[in-house]
């Protein structure tokens, strides 16, 4: 409670819960309810992948990162979130 006014505190996350691919995009939801909407073309080798390698996905950690042992890629949700 700061000068009258209430302060509201959002407890936010840093793990992803789930992965989605659609429009050369990959789409991240995370824990807190937000959805990180990410260019595949960020990232070349996603970019390249077929549909069957993008979902053939595992987290890492606890959604801490995104792992395709497939095409040998690796996401840290921390870096997209920065």
């Amino acid at each position: 409670y700061i000068n009258g006014m209430s302060i509201l505190t959002i407890n936010k996350s840093r793990n992803a819960i789930d992965l989605a691919f659609e429009n050369s995009k990959m789409i991240v939801f995370l824990e807190d309810g937000r959805e990180l909407s990410i260019p595949l073309e960020w990232f070349p080798r996603l970019r390249k992948a077929s549909a069957e390698q993008l979902s053939k996905w595992r987290f890492i950690g606890k959604g801490e990162g995104i792992h395709w042992a497939e095409i040998d890629e690796d996401i840290s949700i921390e870096n997209l979130l920065e």
